[in-house]
């Protein structure tokens, strides 16, 4: 069975682990002819508790989500300069962006932690949360693979 057709999806943070991934995929989806995605997820922190998300007005959420498009550009491009690959801004929390992402994907890719990873974690919560829930198979890239 090729690879023809085949969506690989990337989460994307900004961090060295997610650029990373993206390298990764990138040379995967060369190798193979599968398509990328590279997704990243933002959400406005609710004032009671860091698990709920909260809202703002539209104006405010689409000059935020302009932003996190911008940052996501720059992402890519850092890390695989001239690649041909989607970009797409999720609003939610990473692992639930990511893991809806997979339903629709063939192979989820993402960097071993990121930016709120703590000290000496091999794996963060995020990608732990989508090895475990995801809809497909996931590849955890390790920092310097």
């Amino acid at each position: 069975m090729g690879s023809e057709g085949q969506l690989v999806v990337v989460g994307v943070d900004g961090s060295a682990h997610s650029a990373g991934a993206l390298k990764w995929a990138a040379d995967y989806c060369a190798a193979t002819g599968a398509h990328g995605r590279a997704v990243l997820a933002w959400h406005y922190p609710a004032a009671t508790t860091p698990a709920l998300i909260g809202r703002a007005p539209s104006t405010v959420t689409e000059e935020v989500r302009q932003q996190v498009a911008q940052t996501l550009a720059q992402a890519v491009e850092d890390a695989i300069p001239g690649a041909a690959i989607d970009q797409e801004v999720g609003y939610g929390h990473p692992a639930e962006v990511l893991i809806d992402q997979s339903t629709e994907a063939d192979l989820l890719v993402l960097g071993s932690r990121g930016h709120s990873a703590f000290t000496g974690m091999l794996v963060g919560s995020v990608s732990m949360h989508c090895v475990t829930h995801a809809h497909c198979p996931v590849v955890v890239v390790r920092e310097g693979a």
